[in-house]
């Protein structure tokens, strides 16, 4: 496999105090089967869809401190101490230093400058998503902030980030571009976000039918935040799982209306 451009998204996991429960609850609504927990990394395990890596799912290492859940997205590095040093540069704050896992590859975890989590994957064994675009796989992402000058400003000067703006002046989105390929949204969080909500990115995952799958959250106790909405993307909703993890889904297969228009920065 040829290694991915960088900045793409490339990995996504989340830390569950109930790591059964999430097991559970994602295997029924999003299909996934699970690996062995690996003892030697904190029990990180490995979640397939089609027997393909999509995801992982983790405990709170031992004297963590319980926090709620949420899904990290990790962006491609082929050498994560220069990214570590774009974004001290940038005015980010690394979470988690650049740390070698294995033979797998290299990871750190930051922020921007305005409170956005996410993660950084150098691949060694482990190159990230075995599927994407696909049903049970990873398919989109947006970054959600209130300061979204300071988020533009940020994740260009990070990654070799092109970025086009929505030409709908009602909302304020912006569309982050590798070889003219869009890869990340960004959305500014209005006051139709709960104030105690912080900002995050929200990870998309493909599904055969998006209304099935909001049912099956809900019947699992999960809640929807918005949704199921019809887009010339797909057939979208935005979720919380059981422990407080947002997530999204999208039928790519159920589009309506045209692809609105995007202008260069």
């Amino acid at each position: 496999m040829a290694a991915l451009a960088e900045g793409t998204p490339c990995w996504a996991d989340a830390m569950f105090t109930d790591l059964e429960g999430a097991k559970s609850f994602y295997g029924d609504v999003l299909g996934w089967t699970f690996g062995e927990s690996a003892s030697e990394f904190g029990g990180y395990t490995q979640a397939y869809s089609g027997g393909k890596a999509v995801a992982a799912v983790v405990p709170p290492m031992p004297g963590q401190p319980e926090g709620t859940s949420a899904w990290c997205l990790y962006f491609a590095s082929p050498d994560v101490d220069a990214t570590a040093r774009r974004i001290r540069a940038a005015g980010g704050e690394l979470v988690l230093e650049p740390m070698k896992v294995g033979d797998f590859g290299s990871m750190l975890i930051a922020r921007d400058p305005s409170g956005v989590p996410f993660g950084v994957w150098q691949a060694g064994a482990h190159e990230g998503f075995e599927k994407r675009g696909e049903p049970g796989g990873y398919c989109w992402a947006e970054v959600y902030t209130r300061e979204p000058a300071t988020s533009d400003a940020f994740f260009p000067k990070v990654f070799p980030f092109g970025v086009r703006r929505m030409e709908d002046g009602a909302i304020d989105f912006k569309v982050f571009t590798l070889g003219g390929e869009s890869v990340l949204g960004r959305m500014e969080m209005t006051s139709d976000f709960p104030p105690e909500l912080p900002p995050y990115v929200g990870v998309y995952f493909a599904v055969e039918d998006c209304d099935e799958a909001v049912a099956r959250t809900t019947g699992r106790g999960g809640k929807v935040v918005f949704g199921p909405l019809d887009s010339p993307f797909g057939r979208f909703a935005a979720l919380v799982d059981p422990q407080g993890a947002a997530f999204a889904v999208l039928d790519t297969a159920r589009t309506t209306g045209e692809l609105p228009a995007l202008s260069q920065e």
